[in-house]
């Protein structure tokens, strides 16, 4: 059979490792796929540097157009990132009756809706499988092997850059902001971090991930999403004392009323539980089906090679299609009939139920503990345990930590504010959500 022509859009890091991949496993693919996997254009805007892979120079272009344009290229692969001009390339393959393979959580968390209706009115495929764990299969697996399951939740480490940044301060008491450094020096952190320490790069990939389990709309502006920068080494300690560790979690939920939970913020996990073994730059994804129960998913979650991995794996989806003459997209992008795609109401976080760790930098003084039991007490707030480090002479903060039952956290914050009004309370009382049923 005819090989198979793809053209790239992006030749980066990851651009490179596709090329390599491509070539280097070329006999094996087309042992898998009946088919040859050609790269018959490039397009970036530099086409002179180094990018440590051998390509003609004849198929490298500044043009991207000329990717469009080409008849014999069946498969676009999108990995320039961001909004735009992503979205005006990614459209433009679609409307030439071109297959779209990328790795842009970003565009698809914001305009998925508008990229997946555009592919299903030319009758082409659109797979992301690279955008959500890297080189982790969890998106096929959700599509395919899995899809019989109803999904009731759905959690997740998603971040190399803030799993490593919490696990060194976990296990070695290193200060965040020297971490964070040296994340950048290893290249797990990019220059300007910040999508990744506030925690936007997991809300992106949990908008994706979210709207797969649930077969629905998520609007990313919805999602609740809170980073790692008032992670302290306070908090660990005591996080630890309690018998727990804190990650930043993605969760995604189906309450019983028909709401969806869909949330991004330190969270703290119980020792014991897989995820809170999850360290390093590693990703785990844990989801909960009513029929298989729960399945963890474990990997790199970022990378050139994992992630390259995952960008050819769906080349090789699209390929098989091809090979076997389906002339329409055998799936649709979200896993679901695109007419039974619903748009779920969220669940506004002031309603969210759970456990709480709540921390006061408290003067040492009596009628301290009983403002803050009052506070707490009028709202419906149950105490479950307390500590409060040794006393020292009156005038000085001390930390209080309480952990609660569950509460409403709308309740929380209101006590929380009351108790900040306080003259006994010497900066702002902080709180951490606790996820004991990971289920």
């Amino acid at each position: 059979m005819t090989d198979i022509k793809a053209g790239l859009i992006g030749f980066g890091n990851i651009g490179a490792g596709v090329v390599r991949m491509l070539q280097d496993n070329a006999g094996v693919i087309r042992k898998k796929t009946g088919t040859g996997i050609v790269l018959k254009r490039i397009a970036d805007l530099d086409i002179t540097s180094d990018r440590g892979v051998a390509v003609d120079p004849a198929c490298l272009t500044t043009d991207v157009n000329q990717i469009f344009n080409d008849p014999e290229i069946s498969i676009v692969i999108e990995l320039i990132g961001g909004y735009e001009p992503a979205k005006t390339f990614v459209l433009k393959a679609i409307a030439s009756g071109k297959h779209v393979v990328t790795a842009n959580k970003a565009l698809l968390a914001l305009h998925g809706d508008e990229i997946y209706t555009a592919a299903a009115a030319k009758g082409v495929e659109v797979q992301y499988e690279a955008a959500v764990g890297g080189g982790i299969p969890v998106l096929s697996a959700i599509k395919g092997n899995l899809a019989g399951n109803r999904f009731g939740s759905v959690f997740g480490i998603m971040n190399g850059t803030c799993n490593y940044i919490l696990t060194r301060m976990t296990q070695e008491g290193a200060d965040f902001a020297d971490v964070l450094q040296n994340a950048k020096e290893l290249g797990y952190a990019e220059p300007d971090p910040t999508f990744d320490i506030e925690g936007t790069d997991t809300a992106h990939k949990l908008a994706v991930l979210a709207s797969l389990c649930f077969g629905t709309r998520i609007d990313f502006g919805a999602i609740y999403t809170e980073g790692i920068t008032a992670i302290s080494g306070i908090d660990i300690r005591f996080a630890e004392q309690f018998g727990y560790r804190i990650k930043l979690l993605a969760i995604g939920k189906q309450t019983d009323d028909g709401q969806l939970e869909v949330r991004v913020h330190p969270t703290m996990i119980p020792q014991d539980n897989p995820l809170a073994d999850v360290n390093g730059v590693f990703n785990a994804i844990r989801l909960a089906g009513d029929f298989v129960g729960p399945v963890m998913f474990y990997g790199r979650g970022a990378g050139q090679n994992p992630t390259a991995s995952a960008i050819v794996g769906d080349i090789i989806e699209i390929s098989r299609s091809i090979t076997a003459g389906v002339r329409s997209r055998r799936a649709a992008p979200l896993g679901f009939q695109d007419e039974t795609i619903a748009t779920l109401p969220l669940k506004p976080m002031e309603e969210i139920v759970t456990k709480f760790m709540l921390r006061f930098a408290a003067l040492d003084q009596p009628g301290v503990l009983a403002g803050i039991a009052g506070a707490l007490g009028l709202r419906g707030i149950s105490i479950e345990s307390m500590v409060q480090t040794t006393r020292h002479n009156g005038g000085q903060a001390v930390p209080i930590v309480i952990m609660t039952h569950e509460a409403r956290e709308g309740s929380i914050r209101e006590a929380l504010a009351e108790i900040d009004r306080h003259d006994f309370i010497c900066e702002k009382s902080r709180f951490i959500r606790i996820e004991d049923n990971l289920q």
